[in-house]
């Protein structure tokens, strides 16, 4: 009944409101019509397409400010912002055409500029750009990202990894809410599916004012798929193959929108065998098998706009333990595997006041971890819930002065039901509150921000069972309560220094609280093999990072330049004692100060008048150096080895039948890393050559995208300095083919 009520109350709400609407003509730079291009409110989840004549219409907005985006295939996209919005609007657009990337929204940032207006440079990379590419999962399209790479076992298991840093050191972002699951384990992925993702924007360097805890060394913000333009039903089905690991990826999506309720929902399937490695051997159990599925519903009117969001994900993952064994095509795992299951909730509210709003993001996470060794009985079980919540309130604009006020926080509670204990049962509380000022004037920008933080770890003693009469090490745990406090601050700067030239500098302070591995720990790491002690009285990380980007943009030409210096105080990483327990080697969990620095550069040319030819190349490097206390200096663990990457790529229509037609080949180049930690081995340097070509596809009323892609065309075989086999001499994945389809239903 009372959902009934409030259904009520929500639909004469609504009646009572102003119809404030805007409506408007998108054309060209010839003063012709654009038939079908988009306009979208983000903030409402709320959208439309232009019809024959170039016209649209948007209904029941908010009073005050209105940001829209008018976007289309080939154009610049055009991002205004009604001031003041009136009952009715007129607004009308002109696109020009260009060449390069879109100026997307950056989400992830605190005042949601347009890319060529913010003060941090963040990259912007669509999911469809990212499976262009022909990668088998989210996290190895990530990778193709300059500054971006992964820890790796195999083709199942990534963990990202930003200019260095990796673990919990790199915060992610799904559905506006942060995803905690047990993310500094070497031995699980993201936990998230491409299937329902529209685009990641990736934040390179300390976000901590925006993101808290954990966001030392980068953010990874996923942005959900849209829903459906009003008065609208979309259907669609993709479809992907892998010739390497006789793997499909299956996705089906519904939704659908009226003009206030918006609704859609997603299911995925994904199914590999064991990788093959060049010359046609398989490592044995990198099978995997993983479930997704997405639901959204969303409201929105003049006065508020609120969307509740779903994700479930089961992973079934072999765990690789004995190398290339048994020769199998099966996609059914093995002892030792691991099941993990995440369940993430999450809402989103907007409230409009008369010349402000307030923002609010809720999420719950539930995380369930289990490895099973020998049986279906989990020696590992692991439950790791997580509410957390994000308000931010957008004070009324005074003059050039926007200004952001916030308050964060986040209730975790981790529990272990299995005989085995990599951690103990603890409770996080985090608590957080930050301000950030925005002054813009002309081509210029200056944001500023201050942030305090609060964490509290408190975790229960545990004493190891002794079940079969034998002693046994590890899995016993003293009590712990600790707690963390953190002031950071952040500055940036932005200007054109000639019309093409833009320069934007920044410099911010992160921190990062010890997790509880990190304070706790005291077993056998399977996933590394090595006994790890962990350190109770670790203090918190804390950095200074400062940035520079140039860029330099014009109708056929644009180059970039990334400088980055990190200065990080009490570093933490595991180093080995010498000694062993049980037959594994013993690490410990220390400090030193630590130093990493590097940057990407790049270039995409476009030559006239050949339209259709596009080069692109970009170089990354980075070298991470701790400063030990006693004077002595070493390499840093597991940072990536510099980077070369080259991309030749046309676009041709082919008539009738073939529309937004591309053909691509890329050479990738990474070079040999000698500069490694006391306990790493250097790694030799290899090239992948890589093809793709694709379209959307016409053959009379059935219209589908399709993308083929060849990667590692040559089977080279190459073992990545970031590879988890690699201490077992295992190389990665040989030649795969990838087919990719997509049909619009």
């Amino acid at each position: 009944m009372k959902k009934y009520i409030i259904a009520l109350i929500l639909g004469f709400s609504a009646m009572l409101q102003a119809q404030n609407t805007v409506s408007g003509i998108i054309t060209d730079r010839t003063n012709q019509p654009v038939r079908g291009a988009s306009v979208y409110a983000p903030e409402l989840h709320k959208g439309t397409t232009t019809d024959a004549n170039g016209k649209y219409s948007l209904t029941n907005l908010p009073n005050g400010k209105v940001k829209l985006i008018f976007s289309y295939i080939g154009f610049i996209t055009e991002n205004r912002k009604i001031e003041g919005i009136q009952k009715e609007n007129t607004l009308d657009v002109q696109l020009e055409e260009t060449v390069f990337q879109m100026d997307e929204v950056i989400v992830s940032t605190a005042f949601n500029k347009i890319q060529s207006q913010n003060v941090m440079k963040v990259e912007h990379e669509t999911i469809k750009e990212l499976q262009q590419k022909g990668t088998a999962t989210l996290i190895e399209g990530l990778a193709t990202i300059a500054g971006v790479s992964q820890v790796s076992t195999g083709t199942s298991i990534g963990k990202p990894v930003i200019r260095g840093l990796s673990g919990n050191r790199v915060l992610v972002y799904s559905q506006g809410v942060r995803i905690e699951n047990q993310q500094f384990g070497d031995e699980h992925g993201l936990g998230l599916n491409d299937s329902g993702i529209e685009s990641v924007e990736v934040i390179k360097g300390p976000a901590s004012l925006l993101y808290g805890s954990d966001a030392l060394g980068g953010v990874l913000y996923f942005n959900p798929e849209k829903f459906a333009d009003a008065h609208t039903f979309q259907a669609n089905f993709s479809q992907k193959l892998f010739s390497n690991t006789l793997g499909s990826n299956s996705s089906l999506g519904l939704k659908t929108s009226t003009e206030h309720w918006k609704f859609l929902t997603r299911g995925s399937y994904n199914t590999h065998s064991d990788y093959r490695i060049s010359g046609g051997d398989r490592v044995t159990n990198t099978r995997y098998n993983e479930t997704d599925f997405k639901t959204g519903v969303g409201y929105s009117n003049s006065k508020f706009s609120t969307v509740l969001r779903y994700n479930y994900n089961n992973l079934d993952l072999g765990i690789p333990e004995e190398g290339i064994t048994e020769q199998t095509t099966t996609k059914s795992t093995e002892f030792p595997r691991q099941g993990v299951f995440n369940h993430l909730l999450s809402l989103n509210s907007i409230f409009y006041l008369k010349s402000s709003k307030i923002d609010v993001d809720l999420g719950y996470i539930s995380n369930n971890r289990k490895e099973f060794e020998e049986s279906n009985n989990p020696s590992l079980d692991m439950d790791l819930n997580t509410f957390n919540y994000n308000a931010k309130y957008y004070l009324p604009q005074f003059g050039r002065f926007e200004t952001i006020l916030g308050v964060q926080g986040m209730h975790q509670t981790n529990t272990n039901s299995g005989d085995e204990y990599l951690i103990p049962d603890a409770t996080t509380n985090d608590f957080g509150v930050f301000g950030m000022v925005n002054y813009e004037w002309k081509s210029n920008v200056i944001q500023a921000g201050l942030r305090f933080d609060s964490r509290n770890i408190n975790s229960l003693a545990h004493e190891a069972d002794d079940h079969d009469g034998h002693e046994h090490h590890g899995g016993e745990f003293d009590a712990l309560n600790r707690s963390f406090n953190s002031f950071n601050a952040s500055l940036g700067y932005k200007t054109n220094l000639a019309e093409p030239l833009t320069m934007r500098v920044n410099v911010a302070t992160g921190f990062r609280a010890p997790n509880l591995a990190e304070l706790t720990s005291n077993g056998v790491h399977h996933g590394t093999n090595r006994y790890e002690i962990g350190t109770a009285n670790l203090k918190t990380e804390q950095n200074i990072q400062t940035d520079l980007n140039l860029e330099y943009s014009n109708s056929h030409f644009e180059f970039f330049v990334n400088g980055f210096y990190n200065h990080i105080n009490d570093y933490i990483y595991t180093s080995p004692t010498g000694e062993q327990i049980d037959a594994n080697d013993v690490f410990e969990y220390i400090q030193d100060d630590a130093r990493l620095y590097g940057g990407e550069i790049g270039l995409h040319f476009h030559p006239h008048p050949l339209d259709w030819l596009h080069y692109e190349t970009s170089f990354e490097s980075v070298t991470g150096k701790k400063q030990s206390r006693t004077g002595g200096s070493d390499y840093l663990p597991l940072i990536p080895a510099n980077n070369w990457n080259n991309t030749i790529r046309t676009e041709f229509d082919i008539k009738n039948w073939l529309a937004d037609g591309f053909a691509s080949i890329s050479v990738n180049t990474t070079l040999n890393q000698n500069k490694v930690s006391g306990f790493e081995t250097s790694s030799n340097g290899y090239t992948l050559v890589n093809l793709g070509f694709g379209g959307t596809v016409k053959l009379g009323e059935i219209v589908f995208d399709v993308n083929l892609n060849g990667n590692n065309l040559f089977d080279k075989s190459y073992i990545a300095h970031l590879s988890r086999l690699k201490t077992d001499g295992i190389p990665n994945i040989g030649r795969n083919i990838v087919l990719g389809l997509n049909f619009n239903l």
